[in-house]
């Protein structure tokens, strides 16, 4: 094929026009939508609005007071709680998701014969349905024949049924949220590291490397980028999670409401109010990204 097809602008046109179309009606329309929608008096989903609120950035205001009253901040308030268990959902993601998939990806890509059985079993969890892990890791906590209780009691660990989502409701919630996604992640970092050239690998040996030098000094910073998208991906994720925990945790039972979860609950009775929620989940995850992004540059990206 002639190279002039390269240079010519209206291929190029012809190629992006019907994506950015498809994402102007389908991302850029809604969300500039949703904005003004969080400035309108809307109360049920399907009804149309009563005009501009009084004044207009009320829910703004709505939200402050919901975080922040009589100078301190309002710990009992359901958009705080979700709020914080938003941001341990973050930690960890970030130290479950992306930590465990590096670990993993690290010792798979020192095996030679089986390492597509691992990546395999380890992505298989992203293709099972949200509502059904939910539902499954519901059994295994289950407080009254669960499989967990089973076997602590087995092993004699525990003497009595542990009831997981009542006394450590979070930690129940995340266990399947951290699970699902590692095998994701673990894609992505082994396949960076597959990117990296076994030559420098034999050089570092030559030059008397171990193992342990070669990860730190040659494989983690080639595979910065890599972790760095992982991170970002994890942040926002944990940003948006919603139907594993909803199915677990409706109405956000034994406080694990989180910002995905609270905003849909407040759709139900006030949806400029949840629309304005939604505009501070973006946020976060804006300004989060922007920072995990200002975290892992390289010096080469700070120089331009």
């Amino acid at each position: 094929m002639d190279a002039k097809i390269y240079k010519s602008k209206k291929y190029i046109a012809f190629f992006l026009i019907p994506a950015f179309l498809f994402m102007a009606v389908y991302l850029y329309y809604p969300f500039i939508q949703n904005i003004l929608i969080s400035f309108q008096k809307i109360k049920l989903l399907g009804t149309p609005s009563k005009g501009f609120l009084d004044p207009v950035y009320k829910n703004y205001l709505k939200m402050f007071e919901e975080i922040w009253k009589d100078g301190k901040f309002n710990t009992t308030s359901n958009l705080f709680i979700s709020l914080k268990n938003t941001i341990i959902t973050i930690a960890a993601t970030m130290i479950g998701q992306v930590g465990l998939a590096l670990l993993l990806s690290l010792l798979i890509s020192n095996i030679k014969k089986g390492a597509g059985f691992f990546r395999v079993v380890f992505f298989f969890p992203i293709v099972v349905s949200a509502t059904a892990l939910g539902l499954l890791f519901n059994l295994l906590f289950l407080y009254d024949g669960g499989m967990i209780n089973q076997l602590l009691m087995h092993l004699g660990i525990i003497h009595d049924n542990f009831d997981w989502k009542a006394q450590v409701p979070i930690f129940t919630m995340l266990t399947p949220v951290i699970w699902q996604y590692v095998g994701f992640y673990f894609v992505i970092l082994l396949t960076g590291i597959s990117g990296i050239s076994e030559e420098l690998y034999e050089a570092a040996s030559i030059d008397g490397a171990t193992k342990f030098q070669s990860v730190k000094y040659i494989t983690l910073p080639l595979l910065k980028n890599s972790i760095s998208t992982c991170v970002i991906l994890a942040v926002t994720g944990a940003l948006k999670v919603f139907d594993l925990p909803w199915t677990m945790f409706p109405k956000g039972m034994s406080g694990t409401w989180l910002t995905g979860t609270y905003m849909y609950e407040r759709s139900q009775a006030n949806v400029s109010y949840s629309a304005a929620i939604s505009i501070l989940i973006v946020a976060l995850g804006v300004i989060l990204s922007a920072v995990v992004n200002r975290l892992f540059k390289t010096d080469d990206d700070l120089d331009m």
